[in-house]
C-alpha cells in the first residue's frame, strides 16, 4: 500500500522569535507529515510546552552546545509515521557541538535536516581591506565532505532524503544578482563545486526536478532594503534526494507567502 508523505523545511532564525510572528500560524496546521526547522537558536528547556510538543506529532532537537542562542534544528514527524531511529548531529568529532543535522530513519529512507555551515565574516588585511578569504569556508567545506560521506554510506542501505538551509546558492538562476556576489560566501566556486558534486554522486535538486529553471525563485531575503517585497533573494534551502527516490517525488515548492523569518519554508511530496 503506498503512501503519500508531505515534508516542510524552514530556517525560523530563532524559533522564538519566529513564533511570536504572525507567519508562525504555518507551524500550527498538521497537513505536512513532517515539518524541519533550522536555525532555532534554542535549547529545549528554554521553550514552552507549545513548542517543545505539537500535538499529533513526535518532536525532536538538537540544540548548540559550544554556544548559546545559537544554530540549532528541530524536526515534527506525525506520530502515524514515527522514525525507526534519531541521531543528533553528525557521528565525527569535528562535526559536532553546534546542534546542525538530525538524522532520523525511516522504513524507506534515511533523512537529514540540516543546517549547514556559513562562510562567516571576511578576513580583512592589516589595513582592513577584504581578501576574499572567509574565516569559516574550510570548516564549511569540510562539513560539507563530512556530510557526504556519511550520506554515502548509509546510501547503502536505503535511499536518502536531505533538507534545510545549505547556505549556498547553487546556479546564477539561485540568486537575483550573481555578478555582484561571486566574491561572496554562499556563492563562492568551491561552494558551488560542493553542490556540483552532490548532484554528480546521484543526488536531484527537487525543486529543479519539478520546476526546471524557473527563475526569481528564492527562499532568503536580507532583511535590508525592503529586499524580499523587492524579490531580491537566494534560493539556499533545498530538499535533495537520492537518485532511488526520482520516481518517489510528485510535488516540490518554494512557499514564499509564509513569513516569519527571512526564510521561507520549502517542500517535497513523496509517493512511496
Amino acid at each position: 500500500m503506498s503512501k503519500t508523505l508531505k515534508l516542510v523545511s524552514w530556517n525560523v532564525n530563532g524559533i522564538r522569535a519566529a513564533s511570536g510572528k504572525e507567519g508562525w500560524a504555518f507551524y500550527g496546521q498538521n497537513d505536512y507529515d513532517l515539518l524541519a526547522l533550522q536555525e532555532t537558536k534554542a535549547r529545549v528547556e528554554q521553550l514552552p510546552q507549545s513548542l517543545t510538543q505539537k500535538s499529533g506529532y513526535s518532536s525532536f532537537f538538537c540544540s548548540s552546545t559550544v554556544k548559546k542562542g545559537y544554530s540549532g534544528t528541530a524536526v515534527y514527524v506525525k506520530e502515524d509515521y514515527a522514525p525507526l531511529s534519531c541521531e543528533q548531529e553528525l557521528p565525527f568529532d569535528a562535526q559536532r557541538g553546534e546542534g546542525r543535522i538530525i538524522h532520523l530513519e525511516f522504513e524507506h529512507f534515511h533523512f537529514f535536516n540540516g543546517y549547514f555551515p556559513n562562510g562567516g565574516e571576511e578576513i580583512l588585511d592589516e589595513r582592513g581591506r577584504p581578501t576574499g578569504t572567509f574565516k569559516r569556508v574550510p570548516y564549511k567545506m569540510a562539513f560539507f565532505e563530512a556530510f557526504l560521506g556519511y550520506a554515502q554510506k548509509l546510501r547503502a542501505q536505503k535511499p536518502i532524503v536531505v533538507c534545510g538551509d545549505f547556505n549556498i546558492a547553487h546556479r546564477s538562476i539561485d540568486l537575483s544578482r550573481p555578478k555582484e556576489n561571486e566574491h561572496t560566501t554562499g556563492f563562492l566556486p568551491q561552494e558551488r563545486a560542493f553542490l556540483d558534486r552532490l548532484v554528480a554522486c546521484g543526488y536531484l535538486d527537487t525543486f529543479r526536478l519539478v520546476h526546471g529553471d524557473e527563475p526569481e525563485r528564492y527562499s532568503w531575503w536580507s532583511y535590508r532594503m525592503r529586499a524580499r517585497e523587492r524579490n531580491i533573494g537566494w534560493r539556499i534551502d533545498y530538499f535533495f534526494v537520492s537518485d532511488e527516490l526520482r520516481g518517489a517525488v510528485t510535488s516540490a515548492d518554494i512557499l514564499d507567502k509564509v513569513t516569519g523569518s527571512d526564510h521561507c519554508p520549502i517542500s517535497l511530496t513523496l509517493k512511496l
